[in-house]
């Protein structure tokens, strides 16, 4: 068997370059074009054979040689348009962007260098595991028409059979040689919506002779504050909000649209399917008391990322036996949502937190914040548990009766960004 923690210990110095490297030349989502390129020439190096498929990103193909079971392993690769500070919570950091106002703030750069590093490993020892990997490094997770759509639907069309999943994300608040692995849903699904109320404008002296798109909506705003209590489980984990409400300019005035837009969050999928399709009931219902209609601008739908139970515990069971029981974190799940969630649903697995936090050397801002920073020393153990999940995967190939699969297309209709439509 592979001594795991000596080969990633031994690739240390070159995980944090390739880390460096992609965190000094971020790109924003599908504008992922040097770093896929990038991606390539280390792959090819490694006597890989690579796919790009168009708005996806790279597929990298990895093949022992002899018959078993097959991995996908997977990274996205998209940076935010956050305009990143020179310091962490505690110092200078060791490594900025050179993309102003451009920046790896979620840890995608560490996700590529860990996907990197594994897949040099298990390049270079193929004698020692049998089956075959699937390499995915996925465009725009962040933002915008997602990847994660090009990405499955050429594993489908072109019949590449998976038998396994593993995905991980930098955890700010997870310290570092720490990793959580839970059963259940690790991160929350999203539902994103945006809408455009037209009604028609009128005097502030004569409002009866106006439809106000502002009344709808606080009919509306009003009407869902009541939901979670009639039709969702007291114990089910769900949120919703409006981030952003604009109507109007004149205090006189009434005007004739209103824009709104938020998200829901929820754990459990079939809540969060549910509460999109009553918001847009309860919202056409809304509009037509108060003589209003509704655009729908944004109507995105992510489901909550959810781990197989037995691929959790086969994970547990392989990370505690290389890093030691103690690595392993119990926290709670992260109500952010991630697209890797389709990716869980289509096939079994798990998705991990790879503990980057240390307070002495600064790291443990939260993600998304200009702050945010790796303590890079946490890549090694990351590496070290996605090596441990795979071969062991690779290795017993382990009956999977809790999963259910998922229809494919119907999710992948959710996620895509749609032109404007009327309710």
């Amino acid at each position: 068997m592979l001594d795991i923690k000596k080969l990633a210990e031994a690739e240390a110095e070159r995980l944090t370059a390739l880390r460096r490297h992609f965190h000094a030349h971020p790109e924003l989502s599908q504008q992922e074009f040097a770093t896929m390129d990038f991606i390539e020439k280390e792959l090819a190096a490694l006597s890989i054979p690579t796919v790009r498929v168009p708005h996806g990103g790279v597929f990298g193909f990895l093949d022992s040689g002899r018959p078993g079971w097959t991995v996908l392993m997977r990274a996205d690769i998209d940076a935010l348009p956050i305009a990143e500070s020179e310091r962490n919570l505690a110092r200078k950091k060791a490594c900025v962007s050179e993309n102003p106002g451009v920046s790896h703030a979620c840890g995608h750069d560490g996700h590529m260098a860990m996907l990197l590093t594994e897949a040099k490993i298990l390049a270079e020892h193929r004698e020692d595991w049998e089956g075959k990997i699937v390499l995915m490094f996925e465009e725009a997770e962040e933002m915008g028409e997602r990847g994660i759509a090009p990405m499955l639907r050429y594993l489908s069309d072109h019949k590449v059979h998976v038998d396994a999943c593993w995905g991980s994300h930098v955890m700010y608040c997870v310290p570092v040689g720490k990793v959580a692995l839970m059963d259940g849903a690790m991160l929350a699904g999203a539902f994103f919506f945006r809408v455009v109320l037209h009604g028609k404008s009128g005097h502030g002296s004569m409002p009866h002779l106006a439809a106000s798109p502002i009344d709808c909506f606080t009919a509306f705003a009003s009407a869902l504050q009541s939901y979670r209590m009639r039709r969702i489980r007291p114990d089910t984990s769900f949120t919703y909000s409006f981030g952003m409400v604009q109507a109007g300019d004149t205090p006189n005035v009434i005007p004739d649209t209103l824009t709104f837009a938020g998200t829901a969050r929820y754990l459990d999928n079939p809540c969060g399917e549910a509460f999109r399709e009553d918001f847009w009931k309860l919202l056409r219902q809304v509009c037509e008391d108060y003589g209003c209609t509704a655009e729908v601008m944004e109507d995105q739908f992510f489901p909550a990322t959810v781990n197989t139970k037995e691929a959790a515990a086969l994970g547990r069971r392989a990370i505690a036996e290389t890093l030691g029981q103690d690595a392993l974190f119990e926290m709670a799940p992260w109500m952010a949502a991630e697209t890797f969630s389709i990716t869980e649903l289509t096939y079994p697995g798990v998705f991990a937190f790879t503990g980057i936090q240390d307070e002495e050397t600064g790291s443990g801002a939260n993600h998304h914040t200009p702050e945010f920073d790796i303590d890079e020393r946490g890549l090694v153990y990351g590496v070290e548990a996605a090596l441990s999940y795979v071969l062991a995967m690779l290795r017993e190939k382990p009956p999977f009766p809790s999963f259910v699969k998922k229809d494919l297309e119907p999710m992948l209709r959710l996620t895509e960004i749609r032109p404007p439509r009327a309710l």
